[in-house]
């Protein structure tokens, strides 16, 4: 279980841009939940994510893992249990080199690296299966850089690569942002799957509201730190876009937009 509890961050102290954006803030995800997070910009969507990897600091409060607080642990150590898949799909790859390669390095996460092959030769078929799920026909691209593929591909290998060692979280940032509408359809379809098969623990913040409907257990609208509104289970089977559209609408018009 993951818990936020009484979260304080406050950015550019004693400066005149001085914004508090979470007072008190305080969230629970049940294991195995998938929650999908809306809001506009500067809801604090992101920053939500930024304190549970531990890419940014809280001012004060604590991220609870299992009834662990995990505040001051650093961001590589909670990465070794959390997969994150970034908007832009270059953030979770390396263009410079092969699928195979990419996948060697995602399948020795968390490990102890030593003098030894950065590839295991042994894994090849393995990796062929994983890939083969897919459905994109990356099977058979294991020596093709990762750069040169496609942006629905290449965010497709990164889904595959942060979930591929045992994890606590997996953090999806506007995976499909940057993706044509196709595309992301196929992402977000192998995201409902890997999440389905791997029982993991998930969050997605997104800007599409149709995905935030239709996939996941929760839906959860943010607005300048806080959450305004939290679906779960048959209440947010009973939402459609229409409706969050409004309820959306209606923040902009209250704060001037």
């Amino acid at each position: 279980m993951l818990e936020l509890k009484s979260i304080y961050k406050n950015y550019n102290p004693g400066s005149v841009n001085e914004m508090c954006l979470f007072d008190d803030f305080n969230l629970v995800v049940p294991d195995g939940q998938f929650v999908a997070v809306v809001g506009s910009n500067g809801s604090g969507k992101t920053s939500m994510l930024n304190i549970i990897c531990g890419s940014i600091a809280a001012d004060k409060g604590e991220v609870l893992v299992n009834g662990q607080n995990i505040i001051s642990q650093k961001d590589y150590i909670r990465h070794r249990t959390i997969g994150r898949v970034y908007q832009d799909p270059s953030k979770g790859t390396c263009p410079s080199m092969n699928i195979y390669e990419n996948m060697s390095i995602a399948d020795n996460k968390g490990k102890i690296f030593g003098l030894q092959p950065g590839v295991n030769k042994n894994r090849k078929d393995y990796y062929r299966e994983l890939l083969k799920s897919l459905g994109l026909g990356l099977e058979d691209k294991l020596y093709t850089k990762v750069g040169a593929l496609s942006g629905g591909q290449r965010q497709a290998v990164a889904l595959l690569m942060s979930t591929m060692t045992p994890l606590e979280f997996l953090i999806l940032d506007e995976h499909t942002a940057a993706l044509d509408p196709k595309t992301a359809d196929i992402i977000m379809e192998l995201t409902d799957k890997i999440v389905r098969e791997k029982h993991v623990t998930t969050i997605m913040v997104t800007h599409n509201l149709r995905y935030a409907v239709e996939y996941g257990d929760r839906l959860l609208m943010m607005h300048e730190g806080s959450v305004i509104l939290d679906k779960v289970g048959e209440e947010k089977k009973k939402m459609d876009s229409d409706q969050i559209m409004h309820l959306f609408n209606e923040i902009s018009v209250e704060c001037g937009n």
